[in-house]
């Protein structure tokens, strides 16, 4: 039981130191705390949204902070660290108190909290809700909620994604509590996986049809020919092939048998030749200058008849 108290004694410290912490840091905008104990003392690392303040003149705020967390709450050493808030808005704790300030000025709670959702969500926050919990506009007490986004209520998830801040608003009516949480905008919640796709595989030749295939076989045996007639001429041309025989003609007459001697040689006799009668060229009528063609008149054969003379009548009475 001893070490259980130790723990549960710690932990009491600890929320008092926040609670502290916020009440005197409050103008400077108090985003969170962290203790850790190290072999030199204990560290406490204060989130701000203006660091100035919490440091203050030469360091004067800074001093009095470390001497009240050493008196009052008996830690060892401490040593004080103060941290700027990169992105206020999504800081839950400083939305919180925002929102009740808002509310301590006299904000309607619908008009504040929708605008605070909305801020939120415009940093890139994955999901918000605001929860304004109070008498609100009568004399009972009721809860509003507003939210946006994808929010977690329990599990791992809620615990490591999702920062919740709590502030009061003092009214009127009572106390308003206001309670804020914002998931991280680098949350990866579990069923978010990465589908990593098989390695490609080598696509099947397309089947081509047949003209085309019967077109390039063509190409092809015409570049084979051409590449032999190449090879050829380069190695020499083949040998030719021996001439056919020719057909015997019939020998004219006066033509020499082959084989026999030449004429003239010695001791053989010489054979008649005979010659070929040339035609007798006629001459071709000339022709007129003149177009009319000239026709001859033809020639009519003339006969000569000798006539017989009457004899005398002398000769008659003669006789």
């Amino acid at each position: 039981m001893a070490s259980e108290r130790k723990f549960v004694t710690e932990n009491i410290r600890r929320v008092l130191l926040k609670e502290y912490m916020m009440a005197r840091v409050g103008r400077a905008g108090f985003g969170g705390l962290d203790v850790q104990r190290t072999p030199m003392g204990t560290r406490v690392t204060l989130i701000t949204e203006r660091p100035g303040l919490v440091i203050g003149r030469r360091g004067e705020a800074i001093k009095s902070l470390t001497k009240a967390i050493e008196q009052d709450f008996k830690f060892n050493n401490p040593q004080i660290e103060v941290q700027e808030v990169e992105n206020p808005n999504l800081n839950a704790q400083i939305m919180a108190e925002k929102l009740a300030n808002a509310l301590e000025r006299g904000w309607h709670f619908r008009r504040a909290g929708h605008s605070t959702v909305r801020r939120i969500m415009d940093s890139g926050a994955r999901g918000c809700q605001v929860i304004i919990a109070g008498k609100l506009t009568g004399a009972r007490h009721r809860t509003e909620k507003f939210k946006e986004g994808h929010i977690k209520y329990c599990g791992e998830a809620k615990l490591n994604f999702m920062h919740q801040g709590f502030a009061t608003a003092k009214l009127k009516p009572g106390v308003t509590g206001v309670t804020v949480q914002i998931m991280d905008p680098n949350a990866r919640l579990p069923d978010e996986i990465d589908i990593i796709p098989p390695p490609a595989a080598p696509a099947e030749p397309a089947i081509k049809p047949e003209a085309e295939v019967k077109a390039e076989e063509a190409k092809v045996a015409a570049a084979v020919e051409e590449l032999k007639k190449t090879a050829t001429t380069a190695q020499g041309a083949p040998p030719k092939e021996a001439p056919k025989p020719k057909r015997a003609r019939k020998k004219k007459e006066g033509e020499p048998v082959e084989g026999a001697a030449a004429p003239g040689a010695p001791g053989e006799e010489k054979k008649p030749v005979r010659k070929r009668k040339k035609k007798e060229e006629q001459p071709a009528p000339a022709q007129p200058a003149s177009q009319e063609a000239i026709v001859p008149a033809p020639v009519q054969a003339i006969t000569l008849t000798e006539e017989k003379k009457p004899e005398s009548t002398d000769e008659k009475k003669e006789g």
